[in-house]
């Protein structure tokens, strides 16, 4: 395969409703949009689901378009390949840029797949028809507004809700979710907003007798040992997000004992080619795993429902319906959860969604083309 024709489109979506996490509130959402072209004219997406700016990870919007028109796309361009991993291999020089990367590595799966006739989850080593979806709940204005929020989610059938949780916003609305829903599958999500003081040690420790899933990321994402020292000393799953960036994080937090469970976020881990290599390794060594969102887009949470249908996403995964987050997605049809659960799209190649090109060209702030050499 060689692509010949590269677009990137910076698109942005207004929020249903605004969503706050330990480090930042956000309104909207503008992630890069990738079309790759091949000779003969197919078409791949993918998505660079960056956020705006620096709070998750050191990557942003601007760095992301930066990084991808002046090294990223030129590697690609022009360039022979067979199989998406040998296309990742192409900018394998550029170090970090996980995201940027994430969107082109995607976009030549979507590509690849489409071209051979084969769903993507087929592609991606898939077997589910289904997959079960979790929801992620942001910091809201009071305990009583975020019970409120979980009720109205456990109504429409999800079956595992996350909260998200900060210094100060922790044992109150834990306990409160709890009560009201004793059964929900329940876990709390920290980007790694807490230390090793005494005050956040107790508040960590204090959650282990909420009857939680997991404790996601408690500590900065550099942080393993620390982690492994909170893991030891409590029985609920510590799971590892911001901290596995590639196969080789994975294989120190394994060693370290840092936690029990791995969310796998393809644009935090550089694309589809690395996630399936975590999901290969994290499973060798009975790693239960699920897929972690960056709230994108009908082409990313495509891709991210594809993957989570791999034998090792055994926990429910962060692909909720798109009109929780958007009014009106850029793919048709629009991504959907049935009563907590998401299907698998196995009649159609690639990505299993059209695009709404003219949607998405009307919200774009900005595009670029880049076309190889005759």
């Amino acid at each position: 395969m060689r692509v010949d024709h590269v677009e990137l489109l910076a698109v942005r979506l207004p929020l249903v409703r605004e969503f706050e996490t330990s480090s930042h509130r956000k309104s909207y959402l503008e992630h890069v949009l990738v079309r790759v072209q091949d000779a003969d004219g197919a078409v791949g997406w993918g998505e660079i689901a960056s956020p705006s700016g620096p709070f998750f990870a050191a990557e942003t919007v601007e760095t992301c378009w930066s990084i991808a028109t002046a090294h990223l796309v030129p590697a690609l361009l022009g360039r022979v390949w067979e199989h998406p991993a040998q296309a990742a291999a192409l900018w394998s020089r550029v170090r970090g840029n996980e995201f940027a990367k994430a969107g082109l590595d995607m976009a030549c799966w979507a590509l690849w797949s489409q071209t051979q006739g084969v769903p993507l989850a087929g592609a991606l080593g898939g077997e589910r028809r289904t997959v079960v979806a979790g929801v992620s709940l942001g910091i809201e204005a009071s305990v009583d507004a975020l019970v409120e929020q979980v009720a109205r989610h456990v109504e429409a059938g999800y079956p595992r809700v996350k909260l998200k949780i900060a210094p100060g916003w922790d044992a109150e609305p834990v306990a409160a979710v709890r009560a009201a829903f004793p059964d929900l599958s329940l876990h709390v999500d920290a980007n790694g907003a807490y230390t090793e003081s005494d005050e956040h040690l107790a508040a960590l420790r204090g959650l282990d007798g909420a009857g939680l899933l997991m404790i996601e990321q408690p500590f900065a994402p550099r942080d393993l040992l620390a982690a492994a020292r909170l893991q030891a000393s409590i029985e609920t799953p510590i799971c590892l997000d911001e901290s596995i960036v590639d196969g080789h994080d994975l294989a120190t937090a394994l060693a370290l004992g840092s936690g029990r469970v791995l969310n796998i976020k393809v644009s935090r881990m550089g694309g589809l080619t690395a996630a399936v290599a975590a999901h290969d390794l994290a499973r060798a060594h009975d790693v239960p795993v699920w897929c972690g969102g960056m709230h994108e887009f009908g082409i990313g949470r495509a891709a991210n429902v594809a993957l989570s249908s791999l034998p090792g996403f055994v926990l429910p995964s962060d692909v909720s319906g798109s009109d929780k987050y958007y009014a009106r997605d850029v793919v048709t049809p629009p991504i959907r959860a049935d009563r907590g659960t998401v299907r698998v799209p196995w009649e159609t190649p690639g990505l299993g969604h059209a695009v709404d090109e003219e949607f998405l060209r009307a919200h774009a702030t900005r595009t670029s083309e880049h076309r190889g050499s005759a």
